[in-house]
């Protein structure tokens, strides 16, 4: 049995154990995010924006089944499905006949869901949505893979941008560069140098961007997200916007040397609080959301002060402090003994030391 079958073997007897303890007959998943977790990477999205795709995964306590309609199935089994799972596909225009067909293999019984829609249909248990955010080594493994091409294509694009581009074009040239790859372009936000200081989330406009630029990556491969932001400058960045994003970095800083298994979501919030304080931000953590836990969506778990969540082993997180004008991001894996593994570094795009970690700084052209 090759890594792929048994990583997904391992889940199904999971899902199949939560079976047995909550007593239900079945098991559905029909986000693209579970979807994805529960395949070892394979893909249920044809529409970029939906979270749901065209099929679904059915777990019972004999069988492994994905649902689909007969206009996707041949291609999910030819590119996308392990060998793990039965197909059961339905004609296009007859999409009762799916739930006729869960009704029969779970004798109408109770069944668990991550998007519980019928009278029989209940949430999943805390513990399966724990498990979905720890990573095995071979998710990691193309965690990696996905990191690595997404912070290749964000350094790309950078060193190709150009002052007169419009926000619209370095964000299409990022998402071509994601897509070149593999990769789905999930996310691109573009601010130029007049709507920086203005917007933390700042959706691309028409607008040139002028002499410096963010752009923000959530890029989807194997369901995994690596996320990233970079600035780019044209010519010397100045002595105020050296100093934010210095701090930026500094906050950040605190922040990772945290994530240690064991320790809650809220108490690394409090501790950005804190950070922000001491240097003279004291709203900062109101004005943009800090990150947290992520994986199989570009947030798992947003961290704020009510989420007691603890982080462990195998875990990803991507946090992004940010200032007016400044701002840090990459992905991380939490390793064995609580060492931090960067998925999304590049080691062409400048960066400097930071308590021990290489962190980007903005990159200077001209």
């Amino acid at each position: 049995m090759n890594d792929l079958n048994q990583e997904v073997s391992t889940k199904v007897e999971f899902i199949r154990q939560t079976l047995t303890e909550t007593e239900s007959q079945g098991l559905r998943l029909r986000g693209t995010d579970w979807f994805a977790w529960a395949t070892g990477g394979g893909s249920n999205t044809v529409l970029l924006a939906a979270e749901t795709g065209v099929a679904e995964v059915l777990i019972t306590k004999q069988d492994a089944w994905i649902l689909t309609d007969e206009i996707e199935a041949q291609r999910l089994q030819d590119e996308e499905l392990p060998g793990n799972f039965k197909v059961y596909a339905h004609p296009w225009a007859d999409a009762a006949a799916r739930e006729s067909f869960v009704r029969d293999v779970t004798s109408s019984g109770k069944v668990l869901s991550d998007r519980p829609t019928a009278d029989l249909e209940k949430a999943l248990p805390a513990s399966l949505q724990r498990r979905k955010r720890i990573m095995m080594s071979s998710e990691l493994e193309r965690y990696r893979q996905v990191g690595r091409k997404a912070s290749e294509a964000m350094t790309e694009v950078l060193k190709a941008a150009k002052p007169a581009w419009t926000e619209y074009q370095l964000a299409g040239a990022g998402a071509e560069a994601l897509w070149t790859r593999g990769l789905h372009p999930a996310l691109t936000l573009v601010a130029g140098e007049r709507r920086l200081p203005l917007y933390r989330h700042a959706t691309a406009t028409s607008e040139q961007i002028g002499r410096q630029a963010m752009l923000v990556f959530c890029a989807r491969g194997y369901g995994l997200y690596a996320n990233l932001t970079r600035f780019v400058c044209f010519g010397k960045l100045s002595a105020e916007h050296t100093k934010l994003h210095h701090q930026v970095r500094e906050i950040e800083a605190q922040v990772l040397n945290l994530c240690q298994p064991g320790t809650p979501l809220n108490s690394i919030y409090d501790a950005l609080a804190i950070a922000y304080q001491q240097i003279g931000f004291d709203r900062a953590i109101q004005e943009h959301h800090q990150g947290g836990t992520t994986g199989y969506l570009a947030r798992e778990i947003v961290a704020n002060p009510t989420t007691t969540e603890t982080l462990a082993e195998g875990i990803a997180v991507a946090w992004n402090p940010s200032l007016p004008g400044a701002k840090v991001e990459d992905t991380f894996a939490i390793l064995q003994d609580g060492k931090l593994e960067n998925l999304t570094f590049d080691e062409n795009f400048p960066n400097v030391e930071i308590q021990g970690r290489l962190r980007p700084v903005p990159l200077e052209i001209g």
